[in-house]
Formats: C-alpha cells, sequence, structure tokens
C-alpha cells in the first residue's frame, strides 16, 4: 500500500505539472479584429499652447479587442510622427477602454515633430500625427492586435499669443441653438484662457435659445446647469439664453459659470446719431493684443464708446490725445472708412483709415439701394467677422467700402473666394459671416 501511495502522488505531481506548463503556453490569437476601433470623434484641428497645457486634448474611447478566450487586456496608446508607427511611442497605457491625452501631450509631440511657435522661425507650427491602440493579454510578450488609425491636425501657438498678450484660445466652446444651432452651423464660440488656472472668458452674441459649454466641439466633455443657479454639472440641462452681446466666464476651478450683458460700441453723430438712427456699431474681441476692434464708416461728427448701447459706462477724449477718459468729451471725427481699436488696458484709443469690408446684395441691401452694407470686422490680419446678418432669399457679394473698385464672388459655389466671381446664393436667416482674404476663402454660418 505504501508503494502504491509513493507511486500515486508521483502521478498527481506529473499530471500537476503538465497542467501549469499548459497553462502557462496558452496561445491567444486575435478573433475579428471589426469591433477594435475608436470610437470618439474627432476635431479638424488642435490648438495647442503653453497656457492650456494641462486641458484635456482629446479622450479616446474604443472598443474590445477579443484574443478569443477570457483573459484581462492591456491597451497601450501609441503615437507616430511618421505615420507608419514604425517610430511608434507610448503615450498611455490602461485595462478600461478609455485614455485621455491632454494638450501638453499633444505639445510634446508636435515639438518631436519639429512644429515651432515662433513665427520667426523657418519651422512650421501647423502639422500632423497618427494615434493608434495596441491591445495586448498578459504580460504583452504573446499576441497583440492594433486598432485603426486616427490622424491629429495640430496648431502650435506661441506661449505669449501671437500679439504678446499672453491669451490664448481654450478647447472649451458655446454651443447650442442659441449660438451655433449645436455645432451644424460652425465651430463653437470660443473661451480665451485668463491669468487664472481652469477660468475662461467668451464674447459672444446669441439669440434666443438655449447653450452648453464643451470641449473640442465634441460631447466627450461637456457642462450645463441641472438647478439654473449658475452651477455648473457634467452633461447637465441646457441653459436658457436671449438674444444679446454677452461676457460668458466659465470657472472650471469653481464649478460656476456667468452670463453678463457686455458690448463696446460706436456711438454719435458720427454714426448713428447718437443712437437715434439704430444700434451702436459693435466692437469685436481680439485676443492675440487683448483688446477690442470694429470696422466701420463714420460720417463728418462725433463720437463716443459706451457699454451695452446706453449711457451708464462711456468713454471720450478730454484732450484729444488718444486717451479713454470715462464720461470725456466727444471725440470729433470725419467722413470715411475706419478701424477703431479700444485698448482698456493701456486706457487708449487708435481710429486708423482702413478698408472695411461688407456684405452686398439682394439678399440683404438690394444691391446698396437699401442701405450701406453690412460691415466686417478686421480681428486679425485680412480676416474679417461679422455677427449676426439678418439675409433674405437672394444673392450676395463681398466688396469693400461699399464700391464696386474690387468685390469677390464664388463661380464654383465652393468656399473659395473669385475676383469679380458670380454672385453667391443665400437663403433668409441669421448668419455669421468669416471672410478670410488672406487664404481666399469665406464662411457663411447660418445659425436660425
Amino acid at each position: 500500500m505504501k508503494k502504491l501511495s509513493i507511486l500515486g502522488l508521483f502521478i498527481f505531481a506529473l499530471i500537476s505539472f503538465n497542467s501549469c506548463e499548459t497553462e502557462d503556453d496558452v496561445v491567444f490569437t486575435t478573433q475579428d479584429p471589426e469591433g477594435f476601433v475608436f470610437t470618439n470623434s474627432t476635431s479638424d484641428s488642435y490648438i495647442l499652447s503653453q497656457g492650456t497645457s494641462s486641458n484635456l486634448g482629446e479622450r479616446f474611447t474604443w472598443g474590445s479587442a477579443d484574443f478569443g478566450t477570457p483573459t484581462n487586456i492591456t491597451y497601450e496608446l501609441q503615437s507616430s510622427i511618421s505615420g507608419d508607427f514604425m517610430d511608434a511611442n507610448v503615450v498611455s497605457s490602461t485595462t478600461s477602454n478609455e485614455i485621455a491625452m491632454s494638450i501638453g501631450q499633444m505639445m510634446s509631440i508636435a515639438t518631436e515633430a519639429g512644429l515651432d511657435a515662433d513665427p520667426d522661425s523657418p519651422a512650421p507650427n501647423t502639422g500632423s500625427f497618427s494615434v493608434r491602440l495596441r491591445a495586448f493579454p498578459g504580460d504583452g510578450n504573446g499576441a497583440d492586435a492594433f486598432s485603426n488609425t486616427l490622424v491629429l491636425n495640430v496648431e502650435l501657438l506661441e506661449n505669449t499669443g501671437s500679439g504678446g498678450s499672453g491669451i490664448m484660445p481654450s478647447s472649451w466652446g458655446v454651443v447650442g441653438s442659441g449660438y451655433n444651432d449645436w455645432g451644424n452651423a460652425g465651430a463653437d464660440g470660443v473661451f480665451y484662457t485668463t491669468d487664472q488656472a481652469d477660468v475662461y472668458v467668451a464674447y459672444v452674441t446669441l439669440i434666443d435659445g438655449a447653450i452648453k459649454f464643451r470641449e473640442n466641439n465634441a460631447w466627450d466633455n461637456n457642462y450645463g446647469d441641472d438647478g439654473a443657479d449658475d452651477t455648473l454639472d457634467a452633461g447637465g440641462a441646457d441653459i436658457n439664453v436671449t438674444a444679446g452681446t454677452y461676457k460668458i466666464t466659465l470657472d472650471i476651478a469653481g464649478g460656476v459659470y456667468s452670463i453678463d450683458d457686455y458690448s463696446w460700441g460706436v456711438v454719435g453723430s458720427g454714426y448713428n446719431d447718437w443712437g437715434g438712427a439704430g444700434p451702436d456699431a459693435k466692437f469685436y474681441y481680439d485676443y492675440t493684443t487683448d483688446t477690442f476692434k470694429v470696422g466701420v464708416q463714420l460720417l463728418d461728427g462725433e463720437i463716443k464708446f459706451r457699454m451695452n448701447n446706453e449711457w451708464v459706462t462711456d468713454f471720450g477724449d478730454t484732450g484729444a490725445d488718444g486717451t479713454l477718459d470715462a464720461g470725456g468729451d466727444n471725440i470729433a471725427v470725419t467722413a470715411g472708412y475706419y478701424d477703431i481699436t479700444l485698448d482698456f488696458n493701456n486706457n487708449a484709443y487708435t481710429i486708423e483709415s482702413s478698408s472695411v469690408w461688407g456684405v452686398v446684395g439682394s439678399g440683404y441691401n438690394d444691391w446698396g439701394g437699401g442701405g450701406p452694407d453690412f460691415a466686417l470686422t478686421q480681428v486679425q490680419p485680412d480676416v474679417y467677422y461679422g455677427d449676426i446678418a439678418t439675409l433674405i432669399d437672394g444673392e450676395i457679394k463681398f466688396r469693400p467700402n461699399n464700391d464696386w473698385a474690387t468685390d469677390f464672388g464664388d463661380t464654383d459655389a465652393d468656399g473659395t473666394l473669385d475676383a469679380g466671381g458670380e454672385n453667391i446664393a443665400v437663403t433668409a436667416g441669421l448668419y455669421r459671416v468669416k471672410l478670410d482674404v488672406a487664404n481666399g476663402t469665406y464662411e457663411l454660418n447660418k445659425i436660425q
């Protein structure tokens, strides 16, 4: 009996050893990888800046890989500058189905790719890199699988802002029926960085409707307000708004927001008969210089600058020296076309002769017979903006200074500006207009 017991133990041990050896040598084979793909949407371009390096750049999500047997799976997010992943670097890894990439991580890859934010550098500041996922079971020494590839277009901005203001566009934006038809009519309204971490401001013109705040023009990370109490709630209820021009402060650190009436305009006998002949000429915000600008046609007369189309806060110039004086003297002007800049940081303003581009046509002012063109403001060099233009069914073109010496149409209806080109057909509605003379393009974003 004793010999049989020893023999039995030997056989049991042999079987146990072979069983363990077989388990250690399990061969995983990837099944149909059809579901192992990215499920998140991506932006057309990612704006990268030092001031927003801690912000979310993109949140990547995907379907699970299948190795034919129940097992823990690790996922690596890989980046590649070449695009063929011969130079693959691991950005991050997880056992879940989600990885977030920060603006700072994107900046590191962009810098490695040779992008440079210095405008005087011969290196470009725009480019792209690729990302993919590697999935593997266990310790990664066996089989692995790879997802589809995404190409991310990026733009690297100067650390101090292109105009030295230190203010940058953030990844956050305003979206909704009150701004851009929930993303169907152009990009979200931009929030800009401030001197406080995770506190951003936007200057937007809204229409009656609702809005929310989201990152990267996508719904992965968004805030609403469930209690209508000015508190930010992740994925919360829509925020009802009424038509007007506002400054919105988004305080993610404090979990609150504010929406305040805020606009600056030109008023006076030199523009709108001191408000009796229409609203003030609206200023647009330029983050590169932290100033407010407007392109405007003036008449012989006087002007001042006031807030919110009312006389509670206004500036004139008592010494006629280019200084903004609260409640100061009227500013004498002569008829012509001008770019006006308000610099509240230095308590100064400038009025400079310029070409003011505008919208003309049967779709707006009966080809000039029904009043002046809808004026656009040059906020960045050769890039002009206007909101909100009320158009009717008809056609339009773009021309400077209400004159036909120069005009742009669109012969192929492809969004490209053609000198003297065909009229551009429009339908009745409210529009945000962008005219990019530098790149020869335009946008007519119909918001309602």
